[in-house]
C-alpha cells in the first residue's frame, strides 16, 4: 500500500525541500516560518509535492512514453522540438490522479478557502520545479502559473497543466542545453490564496540594479491589475529605484521614479469568461504612479530583509528577484514568490568589460530608442516577428546572429532566442520575458522600443547598442565598435584622490564598483535638458504667454507629478540622488546649472526669458543668474531640489558648487539666494567648492577661499580666459591649450593659495582626461584630487602611481 503522503502545508516547507517542494515553494515556506514575524505579509497556502507528480507520472505509465519520444527528437530542429513537446503535454493533460492522491488535494483545498467559498475565492496554482536554484542555470519562468482558480476540477486541470509546463518546448530546449536529465527534475505545485491585485497593483523587485548589479538598489517595476503583463511584457511598468544604505536608516530614500504607460492589466474574468482577461487602464490610472512612497519604502524594506535572510543562510550574498502583489480592498501588501538573483551573482565584480562606439557622427543614424538592457552592443539582419503565430515559430528561418524584432517575446520562443544577436520589443520592462532571457543569454536588448515592428523590416542591417546609458539605441547599418576588458584588481593604489566627471544619472550605477573617491563633477544642465526637458522659467510661468502649444506640451511633461514645480524638483532630485548614491558615502560635487544663454534658448520655451547675446560664453551664466529677478525662482527651485537630496533622501555627501563666478560680492549675493531657499553652508555638514574657471578666481583666491570649502578648477574656461579665445571658435581652436605655460602658472598659483588657505583644491576640468601627463603635472603641484571621464579613470590612475612613485624617489 502507498504510504505517501502528496501534499503538505505551505509554512511546513523550507529551504531544505527543494527536492520535494522546488525553489519557490521552499523559499515562500521558509519565508512564512521566519520572515512573516518580521512583519513580511505571505499569502497562506498548501503544496503538491514532487513525489506527487513522480507518483502521477508512473500511476499514468507515462516515463517510458516521453522517454521514447525525447531519444528520437532532434532538439535542435524546432519543428521535432514543437511536435514532441506537445505531444508529452497531451500525454499529461489526459492523464488522471489516483483516488488517494484527489481526495488529499481536496482537502487541502477546502482547508485553505472553506468549503462555502470553492466558487467564490481564487487561488494562483504555481509550479516550482526542483532544479530552479541550481547554481549552473536558472531555471526560474520555465514553468507556468494559473491565476483566479475556482472549483475542485478547474484547481486538478490547473495542476496537471502545471506538471504538463516541465516539458514545455522552452523548457526541454534549456534542460538539453545544460544538459539536465529529464527526469533528474522534478515539479511541485503551489496552490496559494489570490491577492487581489486584480483591484490593485502587482509587480516584481529586485534586491539590486539588474542592469549594472549594483548591490545597494532596490528596484521595482509594478502595474495596475494581476503581475502577468509586467512579467510577460505586455506592457511598460512603473519603475522605482530605492538606496537600501539609507533607507535602512530611516531615511525617504527613494532615488529614481520613472512613469510607464501601463495602457492594459490583468483582471478576473466574469462568470463564465475566462479565469482572467486583459482590459484597457483608465487614463487617469495610467497617468499616475501605481504605489505611492509609502508603499514603495515598505516594499523595499521587505526586498531587503528577503536579501538579508537568504544571505545569512546561504552564507554569501544573495541578491533576489521578488514577485509581489498590492491587495485592492485591504491595500495590504504581499510577497508572493522570491527566488535567488542568477545573473549578477555568478559575476567577478572586479572585471569590467565596456563596449564603445567611436564614431562621432553617429546621431544622424538612430532610428529608433527604448530601454537598454545590459550593456553590450551587437550588429545583425533584422529579423520581424509581427504577426507570427507562436504555434508555427519551428517553421521560422530565423539565423544565428540575427536580431529578433517583435511587439513582445513569448517563452515559447526562447530556443530561437539563444540564437539572436540582440532582441528588441515595443513593450515591456527591465523585468519582463525578453529582458530577463537576454541576460541569461549574455545578448543586448532593448525593450519599450515604440515603433520597431514598423519601421525595422526583416533584412535591414543595423546595430544595437546598450552601452549608452539606460536608453537603448538602434542605429541604421552595421557600426563598427571596439570592446575593452579591465581588472581593476589590477589598479595600482595612489595617494591623490581620483574621482569621476558623471554627466547622465543613467550610467552612475555602472560605474560604481571602479575605485573612484566619489564624483567630481557633476551637471546639473545634463539633467535638465534629458529629463526635465523644459526652461525652467517657462515651466513656472507658461501660463502667462499665451503659448498653447507650450501649454499642451508642458501638461504631458509633468503627468504623474503634483504641478510644475514638484516636477521640477523632483525629476532634478531624482536624478543628483541617483549619481550621489551610487558613490555614497564618498563626496559628490553638484555643480548648480551653467547653461548659456544660447543653450537656453533653444530649450521649449526658452525664446520667452533668453535675451540675445554677442559672446553668450562670457555673458550672462553660472552665479550672474541666480541672484537675478529674471531666473531667481528657477534657482530656487535647484536649492530645493539639493535640500530634498540632502535632507529627505539623507544623501549629505551631495557638495554644491557654484559657477562662473566673478567676484566675491556675487558669490555672497548667491549665498543670500541659497539661504532663502533652505540651503546655508556649514549647517548640516553643507559644503560649498568654488568652479575656478576664471582669472578672478585665481587672482583673488585668499579673498574667495575665505567664504567657500573648496575650489575646482574648470581648465576649459580657464584656458581660454587665460589665452583669450572661444574655444567654440575653429579660428583658434589650433591655440587652445590646457597645457600652455600661462594657463600652468595660474594652476599653481591657485594650488599654492588654497593649500596655505587650508581649502581643498581640486580639477574637474578636461584637461587631465586627454592628457595624462597634465594630470601628473597637477600632482607634482600638490593637487588634493583629480576628477576625470570615466574612459580616461584606468590611464590617469597608472599616470598618477607614476609621478607619485617618482617624487618618493627623490
Amino acid at each position: 500500500m502507498n504510504n505517501k503522503k502528496f501534499t503538505m502545508r505551505l509554512i511546513e516547507a523550507s529551504i531544505g525541500d527543494i527536492d520535494l517542494v522546488g525553489g519557490k515553494n521552499a523559499s515562500l515556506g521558509e519565508m512564512l516560518q521566519n520572515l512573516k514575524p518580521l512583519g513580511v505579509n505571505i499569502p497562506d497556502g498548501f503544496i503538491v509535492t514532487s513525489e506527487g507528480y513522480f507518483q502521477f507520472i508512473a500511476d499514468n505509465m507515462l516515463e517510458q512514453k516521453i522517454k521514447d519520444i525525447l531519444k528520437v527528437t532532434d532538439t535542435e530542429n524546432l519543428q521535432e522540438l514543437a511536435h514532441c513537446g506537445s505531444t508529452i503535454r497531451a500525454y499529461i493533460q489526459s492523464g488522471v490522479f489516483s483516488a488517494k492522491m484527489e481526495q488529499e488535494i481536496w482537502q487541502a483545498y477546502e482547508l485553505l478557502i472553506g468549503v462555502e467559498n470553492m466558487g467564490d475565492i481564487g487561488v494562483a496554482v504555481r509550479s516550482s520545479a526542483t532544479a530552479e536554484d541550481l547554481p549552473d542555470a536558472s531555471f526560474a519562468g520555465q514553468q507556468d502559473t494559473y491565476l483566479n482558480i475556482r472549483g475542485r476540477q478547474n484547481l486538478l486541470i490547473a495542476i496537471k497543466s502545471c506538471f504538463a509546463s516541465l516539458f514545455t518546448d522552452r523548457a526541454i530546449s534549456y534542460r538539453e542545453a545544460f544538459s539536465f536529465g529529464h527526469f533528474n527534475i522534478g515539479l511541485s505545485v503551489c496552490i496559494q490564496k489570490m491577492v487581489r491585485s486584480d483591484l490593485g497593483v502587482s509587480g516584481v523587485a529586485f534586491s539590486l540594479d539588474t542592469e549594472s548589479g549594483f548591490k545597494d538598489a532596490v528596484i521595482i517595476n509594478g502595474s495596475y491589475g494581476l503581475g502577468e503583463l509586467v512579467v510577460q511584457g505586455m506592457i511598460n511598468p512603473d519603475e522605482f529605484v530605492v538606496f537600501k544604505p539609507l533607507l535602512k536608516r530611516g531615511y525617504c530614500s527613494i532615488v529614481e521614479k520613472k512613469l510607464g504607460d501601463k495602457q492594459l492589466q490583468m483582471v478576473y474574468g466574469a462568470a463564465g469568461e475566462e479565469a482572467v482577461k486583459v482590459i484597457d487602464t483608465l487614463a487617469g490610472k495610467a497617468a499616475s504612479f501605481c504605489l505611492n512612497d509609502t508603499q514603495i519604502l515598505l516594499l523595499s524594506k521587505w526586498v531587503c530583509l528577503i536579501e538579508e535572510y537568504y544571505s545569512a543562510l546561504k552564507g554569501k550574498w544573495c541578491p533576489m528577484d521578488i514577485e509581489w502583489a498590492l491587495d485592492g480592498l485591504s491595500e495590504d501588501l504581499y510577497i508572493v514568490q522570491a527566488r535567488p538573483e542568477t545573473i549578477h551573482s555568478r559575476k567577478v565584480s572586479t572585471c569590467i568589460t565596456e563596449y564603445k562606439i567611436d564614431e562621432e557622427n553617429r546621431t544622424s543614424k538612430v532610428l529608433l530608442s527604448g530601454i537598454a538592457v545590459g550593456d553590450k552592443i551587437a550588429s545583425g539582419k533584422v529579423h520581424n516577428f509581427k504577426g507570427t503565430n507562436k504555434q508555427k515559430i519551428h517553421e521560422i528561418n530565423f539565423n544565428a546572429g540575427d536580431v529578433m524584432v517583435a511587439e513582445m517575446t513569448d517563452p515559447d520562443w526562447e530556443p530561437i532566442m539563444k540564437k539572436a544577436s540582440a532582441i528588441v520589443t515595443e513593450k515591456g520592462g527591465r523585468t519582463c520575458h525578453a529582458a530577463i532571457v537576454a541576460r541569461e543569454l549574455g545578448v543586448p536588448a532593448i525593450v519599450a522600443c515604440s515603433g520597431a515592428t514598423e519601421i525595422l523590416s526583416t533584412g535591414m542591417e543595423i546595430t544595437v547598442s546598450c552601452a549608452e546609458g539606460d536608453r537603448g539605441l538602434i542605429y541604421r547599418g552595421i557600426i563598427p565598435y571596439r570592446k575593452y576588458e579591465h581588472d581593476l584588481s589590477n589598479l595600482p593604489q595612489v595617494n591623490t584622490m581620483v574621482m569621476m566627471n558623471i554627466g547622465s544619472p543613467d550610467i552612475a550605477f555602472r560605474y560604481a564598483d571602479y575605485p573612484a573617491k566619489g564624483v567630481g563633477l557633476a551637471r546639473e544642465e545634463f539633467i535638465i535638458n534629458n529629463y526635465i526637458k523644459i526652461h525652467p522659467m517657462a515651466l513656472l510661468k507658461h501660463a502667462e504667454l499665451n503659448d498653447n502649444e507650450l501649454d499642451d506640451y508642458i501638461r504631458r511633461l509633468i503627468v504623474g507629478y503634483a504641478d510644475e514645480q514638484s516636477y521640477f524638483i523632483e525629476k532634478l532630485s531624482y536624478g543628483i540622488a541617483k549619481i550621489a548614491s551610487a558613490y555614497y558615502p564618498n563626496k559628490v560635487v553638484v555643480r548648480f546649472s551653467d547653461f548659456k544663454t544660447n543653450e537656453y534658448f533653444n530649450m521649449p520655451g526658452g525664446e520667452y526669458f533668453e535675451p540675445e547675446e554677442e559672446n553668450p560664453m562670457i555673458g550672462w551664466r553660472g552665479a550672474s543668474r541666480y541672484y537675478s529677478t529674471a531666473y531667481k525662482e528657477a534657482f530656487g527651485l535647484e536649492c530645493r531640489a539639493i535640500k530634498k537630496v540632502r535632507e529627505t533622501i539623507g544623501l549629505d555627501n551631495v557638495v554644491v558648487m557654484i559657477p562662473f563666478c566673478r567676484t566675491v560680492d556675487e558669490l555672497l549675493q548667491v549665498y543670500e539666494v541659497m539661504e532663502e531657499f533652505g540651503l546655508k553652508r556649514g549647517e548640516d555638514g553643507m559644503e560649498v567648492y568654488l568652479m575656478a574657471e576664471i582669472p578672478s578666481n585665481v587672482i583673488l583666491a585668499e579673498e574667495f577661499s575665505r567664504h567657500i570649502d573648496g575650489f575646482s578648477i574648470g581648465s576649459n574656461d580657464l584656458t581660454q580666459l587665460v589665452l583669450g579665445l572661444d574655444r567654440d571658435s575653429a579660428l583658434v581652436s589650433d591655440l587652445y591649450n590646457e597645457r600652455n605655460a600661462a594657463v600652468k602658472v595660474m594652476i599653481t598659483n591657485l594650488i599654492r593659495t588654497a593649500k596655505q588657505a587650508g581649502v581643498k583644491v581640486g580639477i574637474c576640468g578636461q584637461g587631465p582626461s586627454d592628457y595624462p601627463d597634465f594630470a601628473q603635472f597637477l600632482v607634482e603641484e600638490g593637487i588634493d584630487s583629480i576628477s576625470v571621464t570615466p574612459d580616461s579613470f584606468m590611464k590617469t590612475v597608472i599616470a598618477i602611481k607614476e609621478i607619485e612613485d617618482k617624487l618618493l624617489s627623490y
